[in-house]
């Protein structure tokens, strides 16, 4: 093997080798079935490379042909291999050029805020931003740490008084904390503080009351458990009361009373899988589901996107959207059966009922936390992601 053929075959074994361990790691990360838009771009980028690349090996090999031979390749064998390895590594530069990109953006740039929607009817279905200035919260309203990001919403009336929970993003650690906002007429909110803060990271902050007290699941997925927090002075002091289940990565861990029993939602594996748990009270024990996973395999209607309500003896869930990529909308579904061994549900409308149309929220929208206030009026948290990404 002369200089030549080794340097053609160094750089088809380190492009070779790129493409493989970049497949390996998605397969054992298990990304594979739902790839993100860089993920296709570089699948886009890589097809047309194949293409390439094997016309370009044709036609040599018919010139080949057509001189000395259809086998009697001398060089052309090594070109192929050339051709084939800047393919790979065209694709591996690419993909990592973009995820650089698309992740430094995300930190810096690309901004979660929470705004205040209401219903157009006396159903929690269909909400737009009405007599609000949205966002009502964001970043540069959190005054106790230093935050890049505020969003997961959610509200709740107590005596005249709006309160609203919500993940903090320290834009130092990167970690999420839970911070608390006020408002007396819900368009108008003063950030208060952090109220929960954990070695670990927090979002999701759930909320719900039960023998008047209340209580708070928080998404904890980094310790891969569900952990139930009880409010010792509501509401901005909050204590660790036990594990409800742990195991695997719940996350956005939606709790509801109905039928005088307790469900929990909560989303695993690649925001494509919704599992359903029951209990009599919420301390457990916790039961999953017969019919659990009630979605799999599915990132368009899976994670849970909100609190679930109930009304009129209706139970509605909400379900972020994370196909094509995390967070881009919301669906509403009605949960038409609900009992311990079976459950139905169909899909509301068959169009989002959150979408980002404005500067604050293009970029994406994955939660709603809908409050009945006077009347039929509803009025719902919201988030929204800017147009950075």
């Amino acid at each position: 093997m002369d200089m030549k053929e080794f340097v053609y075959a160094t750089i088809l074994s380190a492009g070779l080798l790129a493409v493989i361990s970049t497949l390996l790691h998605d397969y054992l990360k298990g990304k594979l079935a739902h790839y993100e838009f860089y993920d296709k771009a570089c699948l886009m980028l890589g097809g047309i490379f194949v293409i390439v690349g094997l016309t370009l090996f044709i036609l040599g090999r018919l010139k080949v042909y057509n001189r000395e031979g259809f086998f009697s390749l001398r060089v052309s064998f090594f070109q192929a291999c050339l051709v084939g390895a800047l393919f790979a590594s065209s694709c591996g530069v690419a993909g990592v050029v973009y995820s650089y990109y698309h992740f430094s953006r995300s930190a810096v740039e690309v901004k979660w805020s929470i705004g205040i929607y209401k219903s157009l009817s006396d159903e929690p279905f269909s909400f737009i931003e009405q007599d609000v200035t949205n966002p009502v919260l964001t970043a540069d309203d959190i005054n106790d740490v230093p935050a890049k990001g505020v969003a997961d919403p959610f509200m709740i009336r107590e005596k005249g008084m709006y309160c609203m929970f919500f993940e903090v993003v320290n834009a130092k650690t990167h970690q999420g904390d839970i911070g608390l906002a006020i408002s007396n007429d819900g368009q108008n909110w003063s950030y208060s503080q952090i109220v929960l803060h954990e070695r670990f990271h927090l979002s999701y902050p759930c909320l719900f009351k039960w023998q008047d007290e209340y209580y708070m699941i928080p998404e904890s997925s980094k310790t891969r458990s569900i952990r139930l927090y009880k409010a010792n002075q509501f509401p901005s002091s909050w204590s660790f009361i036990k594990t409800l289940l742990e195991g695997m990565d719940f996350v956005d861990n939606t709790i509801f009373y109905y039928d005088n029993n307790w469900w929990l939602f909560t989303g695993t594996g690649n925001n494509d899988v919704l599992r359903l748990y029951y209990s009599t009270t919420p301390l457990g024990p916790w039961i999953e589901h017969p019919e659990s996973p009630i979605v799999q395999g599915d990132a368009n209607i899976a994670r849970p996107g909100g609190q679930v309500i109930v009304f009129n003896d209706r139970v509605v869930r909400y379900a972020q959207d994370c196909d094509p990529y995390y967070g881009n909308q919301v669906w509403a579904f009605e949960i038409t059966t609900l009992t311990k061994e079976r459950y139905e549900e169909r899909k509301i409308f068959d169009r989002p009922i959150l979408k980002g149309f404005d500067n604050w929220n293009t970029g994406g929208m994955h939660h709603i936390c809908p409050c009945k206030v006077d009347g039929n009026i509803w009025i719902a948290a919201v988030d929204g992601k800017d147009k950075g990404f």
